[in-house]
C-alpha cells in the first residue's frame, strides 16, 4: 500500500498533454490555451473620451471664457478637424478625441447657450480621456496555459483573435462495475441500487473541460468485463468504478491483466479510497476507482483533477490546498490519511471548516453536504478548535 502522493506521482507519470487543435473563438469558452497569443491591435485603438462631454483644451477652461462648439464627435463618428483656441467638440462616451483636445470638460461642469459653452468655476478636473493602447497594445500577450472564460473570451475578442490554439479535450471511458447495479431510469430488484459514480464522475470531469462516455454496467464476470473494456477505445484514459477490490468478485484488476494491464499500483493508504488501482491498458492510461460512491468522487477529486489538468497541459501536481481554522475538536487520525467532507466558509474575513458529523463512504447526501475535504494527515494527533488545518475546496 503506498501514499496519496506515491499514488498520484505514479498516475501522472502515465500521461502526457494532448495535442494541440485550432477552434474558433465563439468555441473555445472553457478551453485550455495551449500557446500563448499577441494582440494584434491597440485597445482603444485612439484615444477616446470616458465620459459624455466636450473636448477642449485644459488652458482654455481654466480662463472661465466661453468656448465655440465647432463640432461633434460620436463612437463610430469621429470628427476630424483639429481643435484651435477657445473651441469646443461635443463627444460622446468612447468616441475619439480629436487632434488638439487635451480634456474633457463633462456636459454636468458646464453651461451650453446655442454654440457656446461656458465652463462652471466648480468642476470636475479628471481628465476623462483613455489613452490609446491603455488596456492594451499590439503584441500584448495572453499567457498559455490558462483555461478560457468569460473575461479571456472578451479580452481575446478585443485582441481581434478570431481562432485559437487549445488542447483537445480529453475523452474519458467511464466503465462501472458490479452485478448490484443497475442504470438511472431502470427498476432495480430487491438487491440492487442505482449506479451514481459514473453521473457524478462525468459531471465532474465534463465541467473540467473534458469528454465523459458512460459505457455499459459490466457484470461481474470476465467475458462481460472484457467486452465493455475493448468499448473503451478511442478515450485517453479509462476510469472504471468498483471491482477493484479484494472480494471473489472484484475482477477488474485480474481481467484487465490478462488483456494487457501494466499494473503501476494497487491499494493507497487513504480514507475514503483505499482499493485504488492505477496502470496502462494497451498503451491507454487507466484507474480504477472504488465502487463507494463517495470513496469514487472523493478520489475523482484527488486523482481524476490532477490527471485531467496533466492531460490539458495545466501542470502536473496535486490541487492547492489551504489552511482553515478548526471550528470544533476533532480526534486522532488512523493509519491512513482522511479526507473528511466538511463545509468551508469565510467568517470576518477568516476560514473556517466544520467536519461534518458522518463520514460513512456511502452517504452521498452528506458529500452533497460539503464544500470542502478536510484533509488528516497518517496518524495525526487531536486537533482542538481553532487550529490550522489544510483544506481542498470543492
Amino acid at each position: 500500500m503506498i501514499s496519496v502522493d506515491q499514488a498520484l506521482d505514479q498516475i501522472l507519470n502515465l500521461l502526457e498533454p494532448l495535442e494541440v487543435e485550432e477552434v474558433p473563438l465563439a468555441q473555445a469558452s472553457g478551453r485550455i490555451l495551449a500557446r500563448d497569443v499577441f494582440a494584434q491591435r491597440d485597445q482603444p485603438p485612439f484615444s477616446a473620451s470616458a465620459m459624455d462631454g466636450y473636448a477642449v483644451r485644459l488652458g482654455d477652461i481654466d480662463t472661465g471664457k466661453p468656448l465655440e462648439v465647432i463640432g461633434e464627435s460620436a463612437a463610430g463618428g469621429r470628427f476630424d478637424g483639429t481643435l484651435g483656441p477657445y473651441q469646443a467638440v461635443r463627444i460622446f462616451t468612447g468616441a475619439p478625441v480629436p487632434e488638439g483636445a487635451d480634456h474633457i470638460l463633462i456636459q454636468e461642469d458646464c453651461t451650453r447657450d446655442g454654440a457656446q459653452i461656458t465652463p462652471h468655476d466648480n468642476r470636475d478636473h479628471s481628465s476623462y480621456i483613455r489613452p490609446r493602447g491603455g488596456d492594451f497594445s499590439q503584441g500584448t500577450p495572453l499567457k498559455a496555459p490558462v483555461r478560457l472564460g468569460p473575461a479571456e473570451i472578451s479580452l481575446l475578442a478585443s485582441m481581434n483573435i478570431a481562432t485559437l490554439p487549445v488542447r483537445r479535450r480529453p475523452i474519458v471511458a467511464l466503465i462501472a462495475t458490479g452485478d448490484e447495479l443497475v442504470a438511472v431510469g431502470e427498476t432495480p430488484d430487491a438487491n440492487q441500487i442505482i449506479s451514481s459514480n459514473n453521473y457524478g464522475l462525468k459531471a465532474l470531469i465534463e465541467g473540467l473541460g473534458a469528454v465523459a462516455r458512460i459505457l455499459p454496467i459490466a457484470h461481474d464476470n470476465a467475458d462481460d468485463l472484457t467486452a465493455v473494456l475493448n468499448m473503451s477505445q478511442p478515450s485517453d484514459l479509462i476510469v472504471t468504478l468498483g471491482g477493484a477490490s479484494v472480494g471473489d468478485y472484484d475482477l477488474v484488476q485480474s481481467t484487465a491483466q490478462e488483456m494487457g494491464l501494466e499494473t503501476a499500483f494497487y491499494k493507497v493508504a487513504m480514507r475514503p479510497g483505499k482499493p485504488l488501482m492505477a496502470g496502462r491498458l494497451r498503451s491507454t492510461p487507466m484507474i480504477g476507482l472504488p465502487g463507494n460512491p463517495v470513496s469514487a468522487m472523493v478520489c475523482g477529486h484527488v486523482f481524476i483533477r490532477p490527471a485531467l489538468n496533466a492531460l490539458l497541459g495545466l501542470g502536473r501536481s496535486a490541487l492547492p490546498s489551504q489552511p482553515a481554522s478548526l471550528s470544533r475538536d476533532i480526534p486522532p487520525n488512523g493509519p491512513r490519511r482522511h479526507y473528511m467532507r466538511a463545509t468551508l466558509e469565510n467568517i470576518d474575513g477568516k476560514l473556517s471548516v466544520q467536519p461534518l458529523s458522518r463520514q460513512d463512504s456511502s452517504l452521498l447526501s452528506v458529500l452533497q453536504q460539503a464544500n470542502a475535504l478536510l484533509i488528516r494527515e497518517a496518524n495525526a494527533p487531536a486537533a482542538k478548535q481553532g487550529d490550522l488545518i489544510e483544506v481542498i475546496p470543492l
